[in-house]
C-alpha cells in the first residue's frame, strides 16, 4: 500500500507522521507470496508454526541484503511466537578457507543491534559433520555417489552446457565397495587437495547444470575454526544446506532467487538421506536487495577491505550493518527499510535515496537538536560588553515538544559558519551580510555592521550590533529578520573533528561499469574537517550519540574515535536528498 497524503482525514505534514505512517501500513499490509505460502502449508500440515533459520556463512561482515532476509526470517518467527514459532541463527561454517571468528562476533552482534534474537537456538554446520559423512555413506552404499579423481578443469568440461548434454565420468560405475574405501582414503588424507572428490549421482543429461552429478565432498587442509584439523573433508553448501534443515526440523528454508535453481537438488538430498523421522523441511526464493549506487557482494566488499579502498569493514561509507551503525543509521530506520522493500519473485533496484529518506524520517522525530559549526567564521557582537554572558534557550526536538527546551550560552563572541555571511550576497540569499538582520538561533536579532578581510580578500571576522529585547520576540517595527542562523559560543564552543561521508560510488550501478566497479568509485564521498566547532554539550555525549546538527544534517558520536577531549563526529545524512538536486 503506498503512502497517502492522509490518513484518517489527517494531513501528513511531518517525516515523523510520514515514518509512523510507513510503519503502521507496514504492519497492515505484511502480506506476501512467502508468508501466504507458509500460512497455506501450516493449515494443509496442521502443524502450529514455522521453524525457520537464518544461515549466514562467517566468511565477511553482515550488508544490508542480509538485513532483509534477517528481517523476513526472524519476522517470520515473531509472527507466530504466540504458536510456539522460532527463527534458528546457524552458522554456515563448511568452508574453513574463508571463516573466521571475528565474522561469527561480528553476524551475532549486527543481528541484535537490529532487534532480533535467537534465544537458545544458536547452531553451526560444523556440529554435525559426522551427521553428513554419514548420509554421503549412506548414497554410496545406495548406488547414489562415487568418488572422481579427475581435476576440476576436466570435470567442467564434461559437464557439458545448456544445449549440449554432460559426458559420464571415467569413474561413475566404480563398485560400491571401492567408492566407499575411496572415500575413506579421501577423510583419511591419503589423497591432496583437489585430489578427488565425492559427486553426486544424478543425471548428466540434465536440463538443469545443478543436477549434473554435482560435488558434494572435497578435501580442504585449511585449519576450521570450531573443529580444528579433525576433518580434511567438507560438504559442499548445496549438499550440507538441507541436511542441515533437515536436522534441525526446519519447516520453512527461505533463501534469495540465486538458488532457485538449486531446489531440485535440495529435495534430491532430503528425498535420498537418511534424515530424522518427522522432519522434512521445505525451499522457497525471494527477490534478493539489490539498492543503486551500491555493491552487494561479499566478495567485492573483502576486496574494497584488503586493498585499502575503505577503512575496513566498518567504515561509514559500506554497506555492511556495521557500518551503517557507525555512521548512524537507526537500527529501526534499517528494518523499517526492508520490510517496506517487500517480498517479491523477480529481481530489481531499491533507489538508495529511499534508504536514506528512511534515515532522515526516523531521525528527524527522535533525533535531539544541537549546534555545531563545521567551518567557522568569527562573529563579534560589538555593542555587548566583553565579558557578556546570557543563557538562551533552545528547543530540543520541535517534533517532539515534550521534551522542552536546553539551555545555551550566548558570549560577545560567537562562531557562525562561513557561508552565513556574505559581502555582496545573490537576491535570494537569506543570511547574514552588511546591513541585514538575522537571528541568532533561540537568541538575539543581530545586524551585520562591517567585517574584516585579508589580503585575498577573504572574510576572517564579522562585526554586527544586537537588537535588544528581540530574545523570543520579533525586530522593532520597520526591521525585517531574514531568518535564523545557528551558532556556538566562542568561548566555551570545544574544537571537534567531523566526518563528511557520501555516497561511496558515484555510479548508479557500479557493477556495470565496464572499467571494473572500483572505477565508480567518489573520490569525494569523505571529507574530514578538523576544526569544527561544537557546543559543549557534544563533547560530553557517549559515543553512537545521534543528534540534528541544526540547519546542517545529521550526525553521530563516532562509535570508536569519539572522546571528550578529542569529540568525533560523523555525518549520517544530510537534511536533504542532494544528489536528486544535482541529477534535477
Amino acid at each position: 500500500m503506498p503512502i497517502c497524503a492522509s490518513v484518517s482525514g489527517k494531513s501528513l505534514n511531518s517525516a515523523k507522521s510520514v515514518v509512523e505512517y510507513a510503519r503502521m501500513t507496514n504492519e497492515e499490509t505484511k502480506r506476501d507470496f512467502i508468508r501466504e505460502w507458509i500460512a497455506a502449508d501450516l493449515a494443509e500440515s496442521h502443524k502450529e508454526a514455522p521453524i525457520t533459520r537464518f544461515p549466514p556463512e562467517p566468511n565477511g561482515y553482515l550488508h544490508i541484503g542480509h538485513a532483509k532476509a534477517i528481517c523476513l526470517d526472524f519476522g517470520i518467527a515473531k509472527e507466530y511466537a504466540q504458536q510456539g514459532a522460532v527463527c534458528h541463527l546457524r552458522f554456515d561454517d563448511t568452508n574453513p578457507c574463508k571463516e573466521d571468528v571475528e565474522f561469527v562476533n561480528s553476524i551475532q552482534e549486527d543481528i541484535k543491534w537490529l532487534g532480533f534474537d535467537w534465544g537458545e537456538h544458536l547452531y553451526w554446520a560444523s556440529d554435525i559433520f559426522d551427521f553428513y559423512y554419514e548420509c554421503a555413506v549412506h548414497l554410496i552404499k545406495n548406488g547414489l555417489a562415487y568418488v572422481d579423481e579427475q581435476d576440476r578443469e576436466t570435470m567442467r568440461a564434461q559437464r557439458g552446457n545448456l544445449t549440449t548434454p554432460g559426458v559420464h565420468s571415467p569413474y561413475r560405475n566404480r563398485s560400491v565397495e571401492e567408492n566407499l574405501a575411496q572415500f575413506e582414503a579421501m577423510k583419511a588424507g591419503k589423497f591432496p587437495e583437489g585430489g578427488a572428490v565425492l559427486r553426486a549421482k544424478i543425471d548428466m543429461a540434465s536440463s538443469n547444470m545443478n543436477m549434473r552429478d554435482p560435488v558434494i565432498y572435497r578435501i580442504s587442509y585449511d585449519h576450521h575454526h570450531n573443529t580444528g584439523n579433525t576433518w580434511c573433508i567438507y560438504p559442499m553448501y548445496d549438499f550440507a544446506h538441507p541436511l542441515e534443515d533437515a536436522y534441525e526440523y526446519i519447516t520453512h528454508s527461505l533463501c534469495t532467487l540465486e538458488f532457485e535453481n538449486h531446489r531440485p537438488l535440495y529435495d534430491w538430498v532430503i528425498e535420498n538421506c537418511p534424515i530424522p523421522a518427522g522432519s522434512r523441511p521445505q525451499q522457497r526464493e525471494f527477490s534478493r536487495l539489490n539498492i543503486t549506487y551500491t555493491v552487494m557482494s561479499k566478495r567485492k566488499l573483502r576486496q574494497m577491505v584488503e586493498e585499502g579502498y575503505v577503512a575496513g569493514w566498518d567504515d561509514p561509507r559500506m554497506p555492511t550493518i556495521c557500518g551503517m551503525r557507525r555512521r548512524g543509521y537507526p537500527a529501526r530506520a534499517i528494518v523499517d527499510f526492508c520490510e517496506g522493500v517487500g517480498i517479491t519473485k523477480f529481481n530489481g533496484n531499491t533507489d538508495v535515496a529511499r534508504l536514506e529518506n528512511a534515515v532522515r524520517g526516523e531521525l528527524n522525530a527522535h533525533a535531539e537538536r544541537r549546534m555545531a559549526v563545521l567551518k567557522p567564521l568569527k562573529l563579534v557582537l560589538t555593542n555587548l560588553p566583553d565579558d557578556h554572558e546570557e543563557e538562551v534557550e533552545v528547543v530540543i526536538n520541535p517534533e517532539q515538544p515534550e521534551l522542552g527546551n536546553r539551555k545555551l550560552t550566548l558570549t560577545k563572541e560567537v562562531w557562525i559558519e562561513q557561508e552565513d555571511f556574505m559581502v555582496d550576497p545573490p537576491k535570494k540569499y537569506k543570511r547574514l551580510s552588511p546591513g541585514v538582520c538575522v537571528r541568532l538561533r533561540g537568541g538575539y536579532c543581530i545586524v551585520a555592521k562591517d567585517y574584516v578581510a585579508d589580503a585575498a580578500g577573504n572574510v576572517t571576522e564579522v562585526h554586527a550590533e544586537v537588537l535588544p529585547g528581540t530574545i523570543g520576540t520579533n525586530p522593532p517595527e520597520g526591521i525585517r529578520c531574514k531568518g535564523a542562523i545557528h551558532w556556538v559560543s566562542a568561548k566555551y564552543g570545544v574544537k571537534a573533528e567531523v566526518r563528511l561521508y557520501d555516497r561511496l560510488f558515484s555510479d548508479e550501478a557500479p557493477d556495470a561499469n565496464p572499467a571494473g566497479f572500483l572505477a565508480s568509485l567518489n573520490k569525494d564521498s569523505l571529507t574530514v574537517l578538523t576544526n569544527a566547532v561544537v557546543e559543549p554539550a557534544l563533547a560530553a555525549a557517549p559515543a553512537e550519540f545521534l543528534c540534528q546538527f541544526e540547519r546542517t544534517g545529521y550526525f553521530v558520536a563516532d562509535r570508536y574515535d569519539h572522546a571528550p577531549e578529542h569529540p568525533v563526529f560523523n555525518r549520517s545524512v544530510s537534511l536533504r536528498d542532494s544528489w536528486a538536486k544535482m541529477n534535477k
